[in-house]
């Protein structure tokens, strides 16, 4: 295992405000770790690990574990800004596990937050693996199902026989948690804090905030405040009396109180630990600062701030707007039925190219529609027959572009250009994980080639080569492309008839009419 090391001064485009940004662990100087070999982790973990096929960890995985329960220690919080792919989720994950395995009263102990229901799920999945084995519960509040089955799920009343020492004529027992760790989208989290009864985050000792950039940028009802707020010290009555009349301490109270132990002056001790990440991690300090962060400590893979996964091929591919569809179409018969992701950047026009691929006949490949105008069932069964292979073109926008894996994912499309380098990040992001190879493949304009070229800088990627499609299979599609494009209008005005006379907002169809690439 390599030593732990610091990034030596280096070519960079702005330096951080944050002093605390300028100079962090550089993940690249630790090198992979076989599961067995890591120090002190716990023998049932790695029998879970194993069985899940993980065999070794990433250099992302053995940082965030020596800061944590290695010499680190959780002595201040971790901050990691690390490609798309590299191993984020376990990162975090194990090391919460292994230190709640211990716990002697189930009590919710660790909130992990994201943006999305897809992606919460996902890192649920990655608990699921490896906290069963040492007695941990995990739960989700993602609004899946409805409220009451998750406070089902969540929370039970407390039986008066888990303290036959106190007198239930003085003592009015509160309802308590079924969960340790607990994974969460935001709304639904503040739905369980303002309205569910029992839900406490009083012993809370560690916070995820998964895709950080993301959620401080989006205020989601003011969900950190919230939290934060709730788990410092406060005054409430922890106290009970038993039958003689002394006072004694509710047995799953954590006690915070404020302190000077090694550096805790005016803050609450024991702390809340806090685990930030991202692949595209912000350096605003007013957005950082609302996570109110103990000595912070960036972990920091290469020399500049945005990194693409180290096996990503990149190609762009320059055509006329109104051909657009159909070199897409020729690419993806030259992929010949590989799983690929298709980007758009709209809605509507994630929309309006499914629709018009589906008047182009005997296509070798099988595509659908990903987005926010399918009912939530017909997204998640489309995304689970993407990922059993029965459907080979996901369609949609930036919503698959964050944290969601798919297995056997090897091509990415940006069919309209990113606007930003992060969004192309999480985009091909899609794709080249967990140390496999992909491809991630741009359309553009001529008048987009300078702007494209000069973002790809910003992540450290030169190498983005220029891919070429034969013209004679564009021209021979140009017949029912005319007839497609007809086809096309007419169903979007049926459409938006359709749902005028229903009372929903229609898509704007006649200001795209003459629009044909978006």
């Amino acid at each position: 295992m390599v030593a732990m090391a610091r990034k030596e001064d280096g070519p960079s485009s702005r330096v951080p405000h944050l002093p605390w940004m300028r100079n962090p662990v550089d993940i690249d100087s630790f090198s992979g770790c076989p599961v067995a070999h890591l120090p002190r982790l716990d023998p049932r973990l790695v029998e879970a690990l194993q069985r899940m096929g993980i065999e070794s960890f990433f250099p992302v995985q053995v940082a965030a574990w020596l800061e944590t329960i290695g010499p680190g220690a959780f002595e201040r919080d971790i901050c990691v800004n690390s490609p798309t792919g590299s191993g984020k989720t376990l990162a975090y994950a194990l090391p919460i596990v292994q230190m709640l395995a211990t716990r002697k009263v189930r009590c919710l102990r660790a909130l992990v937050v994201l943006p999305t229901r897809d992606l919460a799920l996902q890192v649920k999945e990655v608990f699921d693996g490896i906290a069963p084995v040492v007695g941990l519960s995990v739960g989700s509040a993602v609004g899946q199902s409805s409220i009451a089955d998750e406070i089902s799920d969540l929370i039970e009343m407390s039986k008066g026989g888990l303290y036959p020492t106190l007198d239930e004529e003085f003592i009015q027992m509160e309802p308590q948690t079924k969960v340790d760790i607990l994974v969460a989208t935001p709304g639904r989290l503040m739905d369980h804090i303002n309205m569910t009864k029992g839900f406490s985050l009083e012993h809370l000792q560690y916070l995820v905030v998964d895709e950080t950039d993301r959620m401080l940028r989006e205020a989601y009802q003011s969900w950190l405040p919230t939290v934060i707020q709730l788990t410092r010290s406060t005054n409430q009555n922890h106290s009970w009396c038993d039958t003689n009349g002394k006072t004694i301490l509710h047995p799953l109270t954590t006690i915070r109180r404020s302190g000077i132990e090694r550096g805790f002056k005016g803050k609450c001790f024991p702390r809340l630990a806090k685990i930030i990440l991202s692949a595209t991690l912000t350096q605003d300090p007013s957005k950082l600062s609302q996570l109110e962060l103990h000595h912070p400590l960036l972990l920091n893979s290469g020399k500049k701030r945005y990194r693409i996964p180290t096996k990503l091929q990149s190609y762009k591919l320059v055509c006329k707007s109104n051909l657009k569809p159909l070199s897409l179409i020729v690419l993806l018969q030259e992929l010949r039925g590989e799983k690929c992701l298709v980007f758009t950047s709209s809605v509507e026009s994630s929309h309006r190219l499914s629709t018009l691929l589906e008047f182009f006949e005997d296509l070798p490949f099988k595509f659908s529609e990903y987005s926010r105008l399918q009912r939530e069932s017909t997204r998640r069964k489309t995304l689970d027959a993407f990922k059993e292979g029965k459907i080979d073109v996901l369609i949609g926008t930036d919503r698959m572009a964050r944290g969601i894996h798919i297995d056997g994912l090897r091509y990415v499309i940006n069919y309209d250009m990113p606007p930003y380098v992060k969004t192309y990040i999480h985009r091909a992001g899609r794709t080249a994980r967990a140390g496999e190879s992909g491809s991630c493949f741009t359309f553009l304009r001529k008048h987009e080639i300078k702007a494209f070229d000069k973002m790809l800088k910003k992540a450290d990627d030169s190498s983005c080569s220029l891919h070429s499609l034969p013209d004679e299979s564009v021209e021979t599609l140009r017949p029912v492309f005319s007839s497609a494009l007809k086809k096309l209008e007419e169903s979007l005005e049926s459409e938006a008839t359709k749902k005028s006379k229903s009372g929903d907002k229609a898509p704007n169809v006649s200001k795209r009419k003459r629009t044909v690439h978006t």
